[in-house]
Parts: C-alpha cells; sequence; structure tokens
C-alpha cells in the first residue's frame, strides 16, 4: 500500500488552517522585525502544530504570497462596474486605491516587512515574482491588456511604481490619504509615457524581430537537417560493420 504524503499541497490544506497562518504572520510582523519571526512563532501565535503548518505552506514567503494573494482577490471581488466608461489610469487609479484600503488594517506590518526586503535583494527579487502576478491581476481589474511581450513590461512596470506607491504610503499620516494619492497619478502618468515610448520602439523594431525570427528559423531547420544526416551516416555505419561481422562469422 502506498504511503500517504507527510505534507499536502497548499490548495488542499484546510481553509482555516491557511487563514490561521496568514493571520498570526501578519500580527507578528506588525510586533517585530522580519527576521525575527520564525515559524515556530507562526504555528505558536496560529495554535497549530508545526506540521499543520508545513502541511498549508512551504515557508514564512509562501504565507506572505497567499497574504498578497487574498490582497488580490479582495481587490478583484471589489470592481466597480461604474468605471468601466472611465479612462485606463482612471480605472487603475481605483484599483489601486482599493488595493491601499485593503492594506490598511496591515500597515504597520507591512513597514517592518518593507523594511527587511529592502536590505535583502535576493529576498527582494523573488518577491518580485510576486509583485508582478499581483499587478498582472490589477491590470486585469482595470481591463489593461496583460498579453504578450508588452503586457509583461506594463506587469514589471506597475509592479516598480507599486513599491514606490506603498513607500509614500507609509509615509503618509493623512486620513485623506492626499500624498498617496498625488503618487499613484504620478506614478500612473510616468507609467504612460513611458509605455508610449515602449510601443513606439516596439513598433519600430519589428522588422528586425522579423528577420531574427526567420534567421533563427532557418538556423533550427539546419540543426534538425545536420542531426538527420549524421543519424543517416551513423546508422550506415552500423549497417556497414553488422555486414561485415555477418561476412566473418560465414
Amino acid at each position: 500500500m502506498a504511503r500517504k504524503p507527510a505534507t499536502t499541497p497548499e490548495s488542499e490544506a484546510p481553509k482555516d488552517v491557511r487563514a490561521a497562518a496568514i493571520d498570526a504572520l501578519m500580527a507578528l510582523a506588525a510586533e517585530r522585525d522580519w527576521d525575527a519571526i520564525s515559524l515556530g512563532d507562526i504555528a505558536g501565535k496560529a495554535g497549530l502544530p508545526l506540521s499543520a503548518l508545513r502541511g498549508a505552506y512551504a515557508s514564512k514567503g509562501a504565507i506572505l504570497a497567499a497574504f498578497s494573494r487574498g490582497i488580490d482577490e479582495a481587490v478583484l471581488d471589489g470592481i466597480d462596474p461604474g468605471m468601466a466608461g472611465e479612462p485606463a489610469r482612471e480605472r487603475l487609479f481605483d484599483t489601486l486605491m482599493r488595493r491601499i484600503d485593503m492594506l490598511a488594517p496591515h500597515k504597520e506590518a507591512i513597514r517592518n516587512i518593507s523594511r527587511a526586503f529592502l536590505h535583502d535583494p535576493l529576498t527582494l527579487a523573488a518577491w518580485n515574482r510576486v509583485a508582478v502576478t499581483s499587478a498582472q491581476w490589477m491590470l486585469a481589474a482595470a481591463a489593461i491588456d496583460t498579453d504578450g511581450p508588452m503586457g509583461a513590461l506594463r506587469a514589471q512596470g506597475l509592479a516598480l511604481a507599486w513599491s514606490r506607491i506603498v513607500r509614500t504610503w507609509l509615509a503618509d499620516t493623512d486620513e485623506g490619504l492626499a500624498r498617496t494619492m498625488t503618487e499613484i497619478d504620478r506614478q500612473l502618468r510616468s507609467g504612460e509615457r513611458w509605455m508610449e515610448r515602449a510601443d513606439d520602439l516596439w513598433q519600430i523594431t519589428r522588422p528586425f524581430r522579423r528577420i531574427a525570427e526567420r534567421s533563427a528559423r532557418r538556423r533550427s531547420r539546419f540543426r534538425e537537417r545536420m542531426r538527420e544526416r549524421f543519424a543517416d551516416l551513423a546508422d550506415r555505419d552500423r549497417r556497414r560493420e553488422r555486414g561485415r561481422d555477418d561476412a566473418g562469422a560465414q
């Protein structure tokens, strides 16, 4: 009989276990530095055995990524149909402000986590993948295309802009978040200008990209022909060698 795995994928772990782990991590992050939080601390705060925590998440970073995914889902659930007729920048502005509202209860935790990530390039690079994924969903929430190379560029650009917006938000003490809203508007306008330039460059380089693609296809066909030729030669040598062996045996 096959032995049951010691752990289960995150998607199969009980929802209340996953939620308890996220809540515990964010509560601890609001009280102490990120590096001072251990997996044992999270399990203890959540009232879970370590085995249950391991069954739900692979690491502390995975719990934080799940928190980010939960924020994504909350923002997507709150899409305002009335914004559909507004310009793209207004739709994205509304989406990002809704994300800020969702993050507000966790401001101190995010402050401590951001401070730790700022001094850890490897962790920051790993987190960028999570941030880009969130950015793709925020663009989708604003009905902005995320497909193809330009879509990937938009998502990475928004992830970088978001990091600057969060920095301003963490320092913004105004209840109306005037500084934060100003920064969002500034980042979106700047992003629009960069995307226009990138789109122009993409159009300009299209003929060169076609040449490169044709050249790559030709090289691929040449390599395939060479592999076939070498295979034929090797097969011919094997048949010749077999013929000699048969003649010697006779």
